[in-house]
């Protein structure tokens, strides 16, 4: 999508809306068929924590942009607990399997929905997405499963017990020494700032080239969101931390010389934060 608005991170107030972006992309009346998949499969994330919130709440306000209405989300929820019907072809089979899931075992101890709701998704993002969303959804679950073990490891908790569909991993060195400081920071609001820049650093990376196709704009969408989240807490501390954050690791990493070479002197700056990962066969 041609005209949109650089994403800054001194700036986030300037970021469209996740809503007008959603009503954006539903004009467009170029984008290809597999294109337009891929876009739905960022806003499924909204559906997910959508669906989250009717379990908790069937009355409850739509709180996220997602594919379908609330009155969708209803009828998906009845067929899943209905025996006499089939799942509703509509939605991805996860999510009628996470609402049978959720009724049999929600009330029990060590069992977050949305954390295991999510993992469901970034399995789901792994089948269906571009070569680059795949590794973001393999990102997010190295992320995930590797703090979640970091933490059992601090409180002595079986891994088991706190995890749904659990892999051990094997992150770089520089990937786990964050993930430990970030495991160890009593901050939670912090702590997931710092998860945020991690990822924000890994979609710079992975889509630097890439201006004009759908993974650019799958990442423009990730970006976004994440300024908008923090921007609804407290725009002025929230917008100057994660700044902070990222630039703080930008310094810390090291640059391969190959992507260096391509780049004008000018933007090297950037490049600091590259190497941070290894990249995802694409």
């Amino acid at each position: 999508m041609a005209g949109l608005p650089d994403l800054r991170l001194d700036s986030p107030e300037t970021a469209p809306s996740l809503q007008y972006l959603h009503e954006q992309i539903l004009e467009q009346d170029d984008m290809n068929g597999r294109d337009l998949r891929m876009v739905e499969l960022f806003f499924l994330m909204g559906d997910c924590r959508n669906l989250i919130v009717l379990l908790g709440d069937n009355l409850a306000k739509l709180p996220y942009i997602g594919k379908w209405n609330k009155q969708e989300l209803q009828e998906m929820i009845a067929d899943a607990l209905e025996d006499e019907f089939e799942d509703d072809k509509r939605f991805p089979p996860f999510m009628a399997d996470f609402v049978r899931e959720y009724y049999e075992r929600g009330q029990e101890k060590g069992y977050f929905p949305e954390d295991r709701l999510m993992v469901r998704y970034w399995h789901y993002l792994k089948q269906h997405g571009t070569g680059l969303i795949k590794g973001w959804a393999t990102l997010s679950l190295d992320i995930a499963n590797t703090l979640t073990a970091l933490i059992c490891e601090q409180q002595g908790w079986p891994v088991e017990q706190y995890t749904y569909g659990y892999e051990k991993t094997s992150v770089d060195e520089a990937l786990m020494a964050q993930l430990r400081e970030i495991a160890a920071d009593e901050d939670p609001v912090h702590k997931e700032q710092r998860i945020d820049a991690l990822k924000w650093l890994w979609a710079e990376e992975e889509t630097f080239f890439d201006a004009f196709n759908v993974d650019a704009l799958y990442t423009y969408l990730l970006k976004a969101e994440m300024l908008e989240r923090w921007s609804r807490l407290d725009p002025e501390q929230g917008k100057e931390r994660f700044r902070q954050i990222i630039e703080g690791l930008r310094k810390e990493a090291t640059v391969p010389a190959e992507f260096t070479a391509h780049m004008p002197k000018d933007e090297n700056i950037y490049a600091q934060n590259a190497g941070t990962y290894n990249k995802n066969e694409k």
